[in-house]
């Protein structure tokens, strides 16, 4: 399987059920961007060479480290005579919602590397098999801003299917995913819930507390399991969360999302930095009968709900237009 191998074959010749794309823009997950700026001291070009390297010797946009990847954005060159999604054509921009850890990729060249958005412009070619969620870029949508929330609108549509109404949701992390997760949680839960986002950074608690849709959002360090748990108990009244979702681009964050949740809670980690060993560990060692649900980016409508979500808010369509 290819998401697991050392190095795929990323000759652009297709066999007939797969789709070769004229790539244009790589929108890296911010997991992957993050390792990759501080290895390179946050310049542009040493994450370039850094990710023409890894694609050489790879086959794929598929960071070592973080054994993560991200999307891609491109045109359609070639469609297999056996493809089964016959509604795409030759020449249109589309983005598919699976990883670029499995992807096979060929990068000739790296435009530009925006570190902040973690989105790479480059020329090159992918190979898409049958089985990738390929979505059309809308008319309405600027092409990078279209990109990002393909790149986490699995975790909206998976905050959708498992909030219940009037649950108490708990939102580490405020990014880019993190602000499209609150949104859908509000519109889940409904009258008489309450949501937290808690993060470290104050810019992006601003951007969230924009948004009009949570109850309080908290500064604190993630790292520090303690600290975020005496919070959550005391903003739940000693309840703690219904449901709590990690997206937070750093490691060591799971041991105080599994604190923050109550005891036959839900917990759903959308973060490629997490140690899912660690996560099943600390929930056993904690003596935490939790439903951990491993964030998948393919959930069934995911790319049209993130595009209708961000139609129908306003407020988090500009916030995340903002942030690019």
């Amino acid at each position: 399987m290819p998401q697991p191998a050392a190095r795929v074959d990323a000759t652009p010749e297709i066999w007939d059920n797969e789709i070769l794309i004229d790539v244009e823009l790589l929108n890296l997950d911010s997991s992957s961007m993050r390792q990759l700026a501080e290895e390179a001291g946050g310049d542009p070009d040493g994450v370039a060479e850094r990710i023409r390297d890894i694609v050489r010797k790879r086959g794929k946009m598929h960071n070592p480290i973080t054994n993560s990847g991200g999307v891609l954005v491109g045109r359609i060159l070639e469609i297999g005579s056996n493809h089964p999604a016959r509604h795409l054509k030759v020449g249109q921009l589309v983005c598919p919602s699976i990883s670029l850890s499995l992807i096979p990729l060929v990068v000739d060249e790296v435009l530009s590397v925006n570190v902040a958005t973690a989105q790479v412009a480059v020329r090159g070619t992918a190979i898409l098999f049958e089985t990738a969620n390929i979505g059309v870029i809308p008319d309405d949508f600027d092409i990078r801003l279209a990109l990002s929330i393909i790149d986490v609108c699995g975790a909206p549509a998976s905050v959708q299917r498992w909030v219940k109404a009037g649950q108490s949701v708990a939102v580490l992390g405020a990014g880019k995913a993190g602000l499209m997760a609150a949104v859908a949680a509000r519109q889940a839960s409904g009258p008489g819930s309450c949501i937290v986002a808690f993060d470290v950074s104050l810019p992006h608690l601003d951007a969230m507390r924009s948004l009009g849709v949570v109850d309080e959002v908290v500064q604190v360090d993630l790292k520090e399991a303690v600290p975020v748990f005496e919070l959550a108990r005391r903003l739940t009244k000693g309840k703690l969360f219904d449901f709590v979702i990690n997206v937070t681009n750093v490691s060591g964050t799971e041991t105080a999302a599994i604190l923050c949740t109550k005891d036959r809670g839900s917990l759903l980690f959308f973060s490629m930095a997490t140690n899912f060993q660690v996560a099943a560990l600390s929930a056993e060692g904690a003596g935490k009968d939790i439903d951990m649900v491993i964030g998948n980016g393919f959930v069934h409508g995911c790319i049209d709900f993130g595009f209708e979500l961000v139609r129908e808010h306003p407020l988090l369509r500009a916030v995340l237009a903002e942030k690019l």
